[in-house]
């Protein structure tokens, strides 16, 4: 039995007056959702992507409503590209107060048939990139003594999924280094979460994905559906927020799987 998607909830201004930068935050999946949802909250958000259309498309999207968005273009994989972004967000902001890293790239290979270049690619973006971003946002952070980090991992960083090695592999690590830089930073007063989505249905998704596939992950769900993106973008908020103040180095499930 699939359950009806619930009403979409009401704003509480839960980051009022922050600044936000949030990674992979074009196009319709959680980074976007995330965007308009920290807007909602009273956020002002730096939004970043690899692809400069898109993005472009996803700010004047977010402005309709006379919101406080802008863009950079940002590919987590190249070093030059996320200190320009830290660069622009103390430009526009002068102090960074939450960093949301979304991007990660996925993919449906098994091992034995996998090429190098397809697990190094999952793994720059997803891990490496997370690893880039945190330690440039960790770096501004730490000066200010204060900021909070809040990484997009995966359930699969605990589960297991055929086709997923490299994705896979690449959450766990998301979930390592979460824990190892929430120690770290925990002194300086910034703390550092994740997320960890099991199914978040969109678009793009549906487009590139096997529908089979993605009934067989719908039926893994309590409620018989995928998580919209705004359910996962809900709790991205609440770990960016005050209201999880005493939490720091937990990776906290978004799931209906049960286990």
């Amino acid at each position: 039995m699939t359950s009806s998607v619930p009403p979409y909830p009401p704003s509480r201004n839960l980051l009022e007056g922050k600044s936000v930068v949030i990674t992979a935050a074009a196009g319709t999946g959680i980074g976007f959702a995330t965007a308009k949802r920290c807007l909602e909250e009273g956020g002002a958000v730096l939004l970043s992507d690899w692809h400069e259309r898109r993005l472009d498309e996803a700010v004047e999207q977010l402005r309709l409503d006379g919101n406080d968005a802008s863009g950079v273009v940002c590919d987590v994989t190249k070093e030059e590209d996320v200190q320009g972004l830290i660069s622009s967000a103390e430009e526009r902001f002068g102090a960074i107060d939450i960093m949301i890293n979304n991007a990660g790239l996925g993919g449906q290979d098994t091992l034995i048939e996998m090429e190098d270049e397809q697990w190094n690619r999952v793994l720059d973006v997803t891990l490496n990139g997370t690893m880039r971003c945190t330690r440039a946002a960790l770096r501004h952070m730490v000066r200010n003594q204060t900021g909070v980090i809040v990484n997009n991992a995966s359930v699969l960083g605990w589960r297991a999924q055929a086709g997923q090695s490299h994705y896979a592999a690449a959450k766990a690590g998301v979930m390592a280094l979460t824990r190892c830089a929430a120690i770290e930073a925990a002194e300086f007063g910034v703390r550092v979460n994740a997320v960890s989505p099991s199914f978040a249905s969109h678009p793009f998704l549906e487009k590139v994905s096997d529908p089979d596939l993605l009934k067989g992950l719908e039926s893994q769900e309590a409620f018989g559906r995928g998580a919209q993106p705004w359910e996962v973008a809900n709790v991205i908020v609440f770990l960016a927020s005050d209201l999880s103040s005493y939490m720091t180095g937990e990776s906290v499930s978004v799931s209906s799987q049960r286990a």
